[in-house]
């Protein structure tokens, strides 16, 4: 587009360009479509910055100058904030070879790993304390696959692959989006490497989560597609190996719930709510979280992403999270929550779920772009509202005066 279109010929193009309806895109961002069509029009003003990062991520735009014409200004830098230590990690994941250090035994690399991903569950600040962790044991993971061979050398690729979804999950929400891709993009060929269907599969998941978020939608149908070709459906096969079959039917149901498609969003959750039943309740992968309650919960995404506020909120209430042993899912699906609460205007439940998410994991909460933007959207309220939203900026490092990222 070029530089003299103005900012509602601009958001009409990119809302259409999109495939999001006027009442879609109102919405995902709490507002009406009346209010939509009015900034179409030109007879409203373009919106604060925080209200620009919210159409332009509900937009799927990398950077805000695509909707405001004007200079650079990335999405990731208004909206999200680092992470200390991620420094090192990113020092260890862009070392071109690997230090010499002796290689670990297979199993031990497995432990290492096991221990990795409970860090990351089991603590309410998963990725401070996961940064801590991260540069040791992706050096020694390469080690490990550099000092072995054959069918060891394949199962220390897993443990690779492993360790790099770990990277890919410190870096969301990070300004640095690169380092998402460059890992999601090194589990995918360690996987590839090793030559288990299972280890592609899970990287296709998360290699789905980044072109998901970045609205190549079809590119996430893609690549799930391609890895379920790899992993047939057996229901007499391990549990585990399962979970990983209904886990690629819940990122195309994601994916295609992200574009609109609410047919085939409906026709893959079935599929995946039906093996994470026959799973039985109690069951959670023991790293993936793969169980009723991740795909309870990845309903109400859904059902939001579709702009179906009221079904989002009754899938919210079926949601047993008492049992999910994970601090940063049961935060993100209060984010969720407050997402949800968000479109239907709802200030208090928004702050209140928010409360809730930050007491069960300090660091999504405080990262999470959605958190940041309800939050900083709310400092401007008068009264009560503006008072906690304020108190709640302080609490995840938002400058309360400014409403964005200090």
């Amino acid at each position: 587009m070029t530089d003299d279109l103005t900012f509602g010929t601009r958001l009409r193009a990119l809302r259409e360009r999109a495939g999001k309806s006027r009442p879609v895109l109102a919405g995902l961002v709490g507002r009406s479509p009346d209010w939509v069509k009015a900034l179409e029009s030109g007879r409203l003003l373009p919106p604060r910055l925080q209200m620009m990062v919210a159409l332009a991520e509900a937009l799927d735009l990398r950077d805000l100058s695509e909707l405001t014409g004007s200079h650079a200004l990335p999405v990731a830098g208004a909206g999200k904030a680092p992470v200390s230590g991620t420094e090192a990690v990113a020092s260890a994941l862009l070392r071109p070879t690997t230090q010499a250090r002796p290689p670990l035994p297979v199993a031990e690399l497995v432990g290492r790993v096991d221990m990795a991903w409970r860090v990351w569950h089991g603590s309410a600040n998963e990725r401070t304390a996961i940064a801590g962790v991260l540069p040791e044991l992706v050096a020694d993971a390469r080690a490990t696959v550099a000092g072995q061979s054959g069918a060891e050398q394949r199962r220390a690729r897993v443990e690779l692959a492993r360790t790099y979804h770990l990277v890919q999950l410190l870096n969301a929400y990070q300004p640095s989006e690169q380092l998402s891709w460059l890992s999601a993009d090194r589990a995918f060929t360690a996987a590839q490497e090793a030559d288990d269907p299972v280890a592609l599969a899970i990287a296709a998941w998360y290699y789905a989560h980044l072109y998901r978020s970045s609205g190549q939608t079809d590119l996430a149908v893609d690549v799930l597609t391609d890895a379920l070709d790899l992993l047939p459906r057996d229901d007499n096969a391990e549990p585990d190996t399962h979970a990983v079959w209904g886990q690629l039917h819940l990122g195309l149901s994601l994916a295609h719930a992200k574009a609109g498609r609410s047919g085939k969003a409906w026709h893959h959750w079935d599929i995946t709510s039906g093996v994470a039943r026959s799973l039985g309740e109690g069951y959670h992968h023991p790293w993936l979280m793969y169980g009723t309650a991740a795909v309870d919960i990845y309903r109400v995404t859904i059902e939001t992403d579709l702009a179906r506020f009221g079904e989002a909120e009754a899938a919210a209430r079926k949601v047993t999270l008492a049992g999910l042993p994970s601090h940063t899912r049961r935060a993100f699906f209060l984010i969720e929550q407050a997402r949800q609460r968000r479109a239907q205007q709802d200030d208090v439940g928004v702050l209140w779920h928010l409360s809730k998410a930050l007491r069960e994991s300090h660091d999504t909460t405080k990262h999470h772009p959605v958190a940041r933007a309800a939050v900083a959207e709310l400092v401007t309220r008068p009264g009560v509202v503006g008072e906690d939203a304020r108190e709640l900026a302080l609490v995840i490092g938002l400058d309360g005066d400014r409403g964005y990222v200090g």
